[in-house]
């Protein structure tokens, strides 16, 4: 696992100081090194969630070849934008099972801190999926990726998610 650059312990950063006057109760990550490295810049004691990890790729994984990102990207955009969750790459997960897994993590983040405000650091094709599905954004949110350390606000209200807010999108309120 490839360690968070300077430019990405500068994002970090950022985004600490932008979180700096919310009080953040816990702090979750992937437990991909990068994101818990982010993380690390929100709160010392960061709780590590496979749940939150990237979309499987399958055999494409940690690929440069610019046909298996390309094929990806057509895979993302299926799930993001038709809803299409049955494709995989590479024999990696099916978008189903990338909903499922974030989603659980969601679920059992929510039910630990009611009414509390928590720090999610993942990444930017599985939380793009999920947090489009659930927030019902699907198109609104394609062809603006979350940007790397962006904070933005996902809400749970016992009854379903809310985001105010996605970083760059269009028309994005699902309230």
């Amino acid at each position: 696992m490839a360690p968070l650059t300077a430019r990405g312990h500068q994002q970090a950063t950022a985004a600490a100081r932008l979180l700096a006057d919310e009080r953040i109760t816990a702090v979750y990550a992937s437990t991909a090194l990068r994101a818990r490295q982010t993380a690390e810049h929100l709160a010392p004691a960061v709780t590590a969630l496979a749940e939150l990890v990237e979309m499987g790729i399958g055999a494409h994984e940690g690929s440069s070849d610019a046909a298996a990102h390309a094929l990806t990207a057509e895979v993302l955009r299926a799930r993001i934008v038709d809803q299409g969750l049955g494709r995989r790459v590479a024999g990696g997960e099916s978008g189903h099972e990338v909903v499922a897994r974030v989603t659980a993590a969601f679920q059992g983040i929510a039910g630990l801190h009611v009414g509390e405000t928590v720090a999610v650091v993942g990444h930017v094709a599985s939380l793009t999926v999920t947090i489009a599905r659930l927030c019902s954004l699907a198109a609104r949110v394609w062809g603006t990726p979350l940007a790397h350390a962006e904070p933005f606000l996902v809400g749970w209200d016992t009854e379903a998610w809310h985001c105010r807010a996605w970083p760059g999108a269009r028309a994005s309120s699902s309230e």
